[in-house]
């Protein structure tokens, strides 16, 4: 399944690159530009794959509202503006002139991923159903299957599951989880992440517990080929 790709358009090198790593760590495909220009040139060339834009509005060249104008004449992209212009006249010109959503800054990343997921589900672009084996993971629902039998699973479970099912095959160090499950701004340790483990193999039991050991490192998902029963 293609990931969803996100165009990041921001002059600050530090937040583009946070935003970045945050956005791949989620599983999502990211292209950056520097200014409107720039943006517009990417835009173009990259159209029919992008999925949602993160559009800042000070650009050094030419602003973020004249970008979404140029790409409003091209698509109907989900366009979600980001902003230090916090005053409801700001936002409200957001919306007029096309933006799907406005986040003011200093924002978390924990909200940026938020709004993405609500704009890409009104945009019916969210996947609302993951597969592997025998368990299903329903989005929308918040429910896992194991074998068709629903799983009872706290919220943290059920982020943690679906992590580990976006990223079947790859192997995950415990600290990009709790960046990716926890957000950069979780100040817990990482052992939080083996007692969250622990939890679900129990529940998944042994038909539906593909979540392997990796001494040293972390995790990684999926079901080991050089194992007959598929687990460690």
């Amino acid at each position: 399944m293609k990931k969803i790709e996100i165009l990041i358009v921001e002059d600050e090198p530090k937040l583009a690159q946070t935003l970045t790593d945050f956005l791949r760590i989620q599983n999502y495909e990211v292209l950056h530009a520097i200014d409107g220009g720039k943006a517009l040139d990417v835009f173009r060339e990259n159209k029919k794959k992008i999925d949602l834009v993160l559009l800042d509005l000070m650009l050094p060249d030419i602003s973020g509202y004249t970008v979404l104008k140029e790409i409003r004449k091209l698509s109907e992209v989900p366009v979600i503006i980001l902003s230090a212009r916090s005053a409801v006249v700001d936002q409200m010109s957001g919306f007029e002139k096309g933006a799907d959503d406005y986040i003011t800054k200093p924002f978390t990343l924990g909200l940026v991923k938020l709004h993405i997921e609500a704009v890409l589900k009104r945009a019916g672009k969210m996947r609302s159903m993951l597969e592997y084996k025998e368990l299903r993971a329903d989005l929308s629902g918040q429910l896992v299957y194991c074998r068709d039998q629903l799983m009872e699973t706290t919220r943290k479970e059920f982020d943690l599951l679906v992590y580990f099912m976006e990223h079947v095959g790859i192997v995950l160090p415990r600290n990009m989880i709790l960046d990716a499950v926890w957000e950069y701004d979780y100040t817990g340790d990482v052992r939080t992440i083996d007692t969250l483990v622990k939890q679900l193999r129990k529940k998944l039991g042994e038909e539906c517990n593909y979540i392997r050991t990796v001494y040293g490192i972390g995790y990684i998902f999926g079901e080991d080929p050089h194992e007959t029963d598929g687990k460690m």
